[in-house]
């Protein structure tokens, strides 16, 4: 007799070794055609899998998070199959699950989004044919055979380990794969083939340049049209294009991957810094600098020239190795190092705006979301272990005042140890109580990955979500015991012996670069007026007004804000327009009576016009709205 388990500690006994799919129908009819897949003792299989003893199991359906990537993974092998149906000569290579969808690299003739369509049609026919994924099992000599012709394939086989392989087969089509999959085709019901690009076998240069194609998959037509009306939103708020357009930055070819700021870029970006200094004042901060460049002998010491020296961009000077600093957080142990400390001391909190250069490969880049060089707001925070829980909660709750600023909500990750690590039991312990302790204290609701901590400590990743809804994985808050630990660090504790200090590397920004460009599509380009690039534009109603209006600047330019003066012969109209284009918040009309009653006609960017408001009241709600970093499009308020 076997025993089933199901999540709510019922129990069906079979007596021969059931199937998932027996296990669904033993439930009922109408939730086995739901079924797609199964969890036995916490390990995804296919529903047609066996249970052969006493286990726990759970049934998926498309409601669960798995079910997901399950459907994409059946999907691509969907699509593989439909392209050599097209393209008899096409070779396959791998073709594995993505964030929000799937692609499969093909050496094949050259195609282009024109060749969609039949390749979807193609698609939709095996869709109908409902073919059942059925795993199979091969030894390697057997593998070998079915794919002789087939050179990718070989390649990958010679490159894993054991000597069964498993592979799934559906109709005529087989590929190698773990599985698990879709019980059949027809589970499918929404799948869309999104785009096209070239890559390099291995990601390496020297070899074939394939065709990647990429595809997305839903359980429901409405989730996949929800998903495109997504991309639509996010390609209008793209911040490369946005970038251009309010002459924010630009990349040039002279330096890939390094962004460069325009004046008017300079003026959100000081703008963050400005908000970022005074928060970290407030929660007890020093701020500090530290060379861009340092010896490779540092770099010896913090272990980034074993296990980072690819990704570092290096140097001769005086016949010694330098290597350009991709972190931060060596030249931060030199300056905690510098003089002796007391427990009195501690908590020490110092941040710092750090330049970083890390080398990406050239196709990964992308806008201001991966580059070469970029500013990390690091922060590292040396304690005694008594002292973590209250100071993990302080970063939490810094980070809430800082997100809030901007209108972004999140949610809160923690990754406990990893299986390769460094540090003993009892510190492992300790830091991962000290994390969980902060954050149950601090009241956020918070998911656990467990496994998936740094070498050297347990972390909680912060994911923050935008206007649109997509989530960004930005701040970090990590606990480190090896880097204080590789620099000697330490603190004369109450009973005046040395102690080694835990310290806490920490960004909430992150990338001040990716930072902007998330922050530039979360508004679309629509700053609210404390972070906008431009607060006013003065629009005289014709040339003999300038003089005046330029004055006018000048004395608003000393208030402290950012003002503009449009001196093209236009009229108001489109003048009007293309500050509206610029996303301006505020459009001041200058005329002969607005000089003469020193009163503004305002318009604002959400269509709103007042007539005759005195200039001390205007500058009062102005500096008021911006004092507050107010996110409100309502300045003057009745």
């Amino acid at each position: 007799m076997i025993r089933i388990t199901l999540p709510d500690d019922s129990i069906r006994e079979f007596e021969n070794p059931p199937s998932g799919m027996d296990i669904a129908l033993s439930i009922s009819e109408g939730f086995a055609r739901n079924c797609i897949a199964m969890e036995i003792d916490g390990l995804l299989k296919d529903l047609n899998t066996s249970v052969d003893k006493d286990a726990n199991v759970r049934l998926l359906t498309p409601k669960d998070t798995e079910s997901i990537e399950i459907l994409r993974h059946s999907a691509a092998h969907v699509m593989a199959e439909a392209i050599l149906r097209l393209y008899p000569e096409a070779r396959l290579t791998i073709g594995p699950v993505v964030e929000n969808g799937f692609y499969y690299d093909i050496d094949m003739q050259s195609i282009s989004e024109e060749d969609f369509p039949k390749i979807e049609a193609e698609i939709q026919a095996i869709i109908k044919e409902k073919k059942p994924f059925i795993r199979k099992e091969m030894t390697r000599n057997e593998a070998r055979e079915r794919f002789k012709d087939e050179p990718y394939k070989l390649e990958i086989i010679d490159s894993l380990e054991g000597d069964i392989f498993s592979l799934y087969e559906q109709g005529g089509f087989i590929d190698l794969c773990r599985g698990p999959h879709l019980p059949h085709t027809g589970h499918i019901k929404a799948i869309k083939l999104m785009r096209v690009s070239g890559a390099y076998w291995r990601a390496d240069q020297s070899r074939q340049q394939l065709q990647r194609i990429y595809g997305t998959a839903f359980f429901d037509k409405k989730d996949l049209k929800a998903y495109l009306t997504l991309l639509e939103e996010a390609r209008k708020r793209d911040h490369r294009k946005l970038g251009v357009q309010l002459d924010l930055f630009s990349f040039h070819d002279e330096a890939p991957g390094m962004p460069f700021f325009h004046a008017k870029g300079m003026a959100v970006w000081n703008a963050l810094l400005e908000y970022w200094r005074e928060a970290h004042r407030d929660a007890g901060y020093v701020e500090t600098k530290t060379p861009i460049m340092l010896n490779r002998v540092l770099w010896e010491k913090s272990g980034h020239w074993e296990n980072y020296r690819e990704n570092m961009y290096t140097s001769r000077v005086d016949e010694m190795e330098y290597a350009i600093k991709p972190m931060n957080c060596p030249g931060g142990m030199l300056l905690f190092g510098m003089k002796p400390h007391s427990y009195k001391d501690l908590p020490h909190r110092a941040g710092e705006i750090g330049l970083v250069h890390r080398h990406e490969m050239s196709g990964a880049l992308s806008g201001l979301f991966r580059v070469r060089a970029f500013h990390q707001d690091d922060a590292h925070i040396f304690m005694t272990p008594e002292q973590i829980q209250q100071e993990i909660l302080g970063v939490l709750q810094l980070v809430d005042r800082v997100y809030a600023t901007f209108g972004l909500d999140f949610h809160l990750e923690l990754s406990t140890r990893p299986e390769k690590s460094i540090g003993s039991d009892a510190q492992w312990e300790q830091a991962t109580s000290g994390l969980r302790s902060a954050l149950d204290a601090y009241g956020k609701g918070y998911q656990v990955n467990e496994g998936d901590g740094a070498f050297y400590g347990p972390k909680i990743d912060i994911h923050i979500k935008d206007a649109i809804g997509r989530t960004w994985q930005c701040g970090t808050i990590q606990l480190d015991m090896a880097l204080p630990e590789r620099f000697d660090l330490s603190y004369i504790g109450k009973d005046n012996e040395k102690h080694r200090p835990i310290m806490i590397h920490r960004v909430i920004y992150g990338s001040i670069e990716r930072f902007f460009g998330i922050l530039t599509e979360h508004f679309a380009g629509k700053f609210p007026l404390w972070l906008a690039p431009v607060q006013i534009m003065l629009l005289p109603m014709n040339d003999d007004l300038i003089p005046a209006t330029e004055a006018l600047k000048k004395e608003l330019t000393a208030e402290g804000l950012r003002v503009e003066v449009d001196t093209r012969s236009e009229s108001l109209k489109k003048k009007v327009r293309d500050a509206q284009l610029l996303q301006i918040p505020l459009m001041v009309t200058i005329g002969a009576k607005e000089i003469e009653t020193k009163t503004f006609a305002v318009r604002t960017l959400d269509g709103r016009v007042i007539m005759g408001m005195e200039r001390s009241s205007f500058l009062e709600k102005v500096r008021e709205h911006i004092r507050r970093r107010s996110l409100s499009p309502e300045i003057f308020k009745d």
